[in-house]
């Protein structure tokens, strides 16, 4: 099957690939329509490893995928070939201790889509549990279908915040999984988010949503945004999502006493946290890595109309076309959010 294949750090190639479309009792095939490009996609790109997970063999790319179903298992009763569908991408061990507690995101055994050793899905096909595959409402596009997978992880950092209608937010950071957050926040109850970061076309993009305030880092400092936000008191709620070590120097200056802290960015080296600020106010710390239990809500989410997606989607390439997504992806341009790669042109 032709798929993208990182072959080793740096290097991409659209080329025929063997991969398992074996389709189980319990599994469905996928006739993928629309891939997301990850931030983790590009990592593995540029550098070759995402901490102790490194690339050592090529391997396909892709986890933020919709489709269509093509093939059931024996079975499987929720769904039908010629369901349109997204996709949760990591598979954990159902007998594991983590997912009998119900963090099954952090259990050790997960299989998750393009996170090595495991193959991704930018290909025309893919087998997958049923389990893990959600039937897309019929006012969802399978473009939206493919944003569920990030925008899961701004519903998994809202969750942890234990947000209070009429909390204010802050989220550091104005990338894909910034925005993300700032809308789940929204949704969850949240009466403002502030979102800081350098880039003023990203934060242009942010602003066009109702109940978002920019903060343009390199104009204004965040602690004092924040103050004349919440009248010197603080933000009930602050969301690390840059992973940048100079992010974590001020966050307990931000944050209200008693607030939250919720770190979801991904620093690639340890940083240093304020431990005595923290204790200080009392702030709590949670942490977040993918979600667990919440990919279904996303997409009710979507599927209602209270969170639009579709002006994150800045830039769409044919699946001929990978390798330039990737290539433009790399380079970060400011006015980039999501792009995304159409492998089939069946509309939808």
């Amino acid at each position: 099957m032709r798929a993208l294949v990182l072959e080793k750090k740096g290097e991409l190639a659209l080329r025929e690939i063997a991969l398992p479309l074996d389709v189980g009792p319990d599994d469905v095939r996928i006739a993928i329509h629309t891939v997301g490009v990850c931030g983790s996609d590009v990592h593995y790109y540029t550098h070759g490893a995402i901490g102790s997970y490194v690339v050592r063999a090529p391997m396909v790319l892709g986890h933020e995928a919709s489709g269509t179903i093509v093939e059931t298992g024996a079975n499987v009763r929720t769904l039908k070939v010629g369901d349109r569908v997204c996709m949760e991408p990591g598979v954990p061990n159902l007998s594991s201790r983590a997912t009998k507690l119900g963090i099954y995101n952090v259990d050790p055994d997960v299989s998750f889509w393009a996170t090595p050793p495991v193959h991704g899905i930018l290909a025309p096909q893919a087998v997958h549990p049923a389990a893990f595959t959600y039937r897309l409402p019929d006012n969802v596009s399978f473009a939206e279908g493919a944003m569920v997978e990030p925008f899961a992880i701004g519903m998994q950092a809202a969750a942890r915040a234990r947000i209070v209608p009429g909390d204010v937010a802050v989220v550091v950071g104005c990338g894909p999984i910034g925005i993300m957050i700032a809308l789940a926040a929204l949704a969850g109850g949240c009466s403002k988010v502030l979102i800081s970061d350098f880039s003023a076309p990203k934060l242009e993009i942010a602003a066009r949503y109702p109940g978002i305030v920019p903060v343009n880092i390199g104009e204004q400092s965040l602690v004092d945004a924040v103050a004349e936000a919440t009248n010197k008191w603080g933000a009930d709620i602050v969301f690390e999502a840059s992973g940048s070590p100079k992010a974590f120097a001020n966050l307990f200056d931000v944050v209200r006493p008693g607030g939250a802290v919720v770190l979801v960015g991904l620093p690639v080296e340890p940083v240093a946290l304020n431990v005595p600020a923290a204790i200080s106010k009392e702030v709590r710390i949670e942490t977040v890595f993918r979600y667990a239990n919440i990919f279904d809500r996303a997409l009710q989410l979507i599927a209602s109309g209270k969170v639009d997606l579709n002006p994150l989607i800045t830039g769409t390439y044919a699946f001929d076309d990978s390798i330039e997504a990737f290539e433009r992806a790399a380079a970060g341009k400011p006015e980039d959010v999501k792009l995304q790669i159409l492998i089939s042109s069946e509309k939808g």
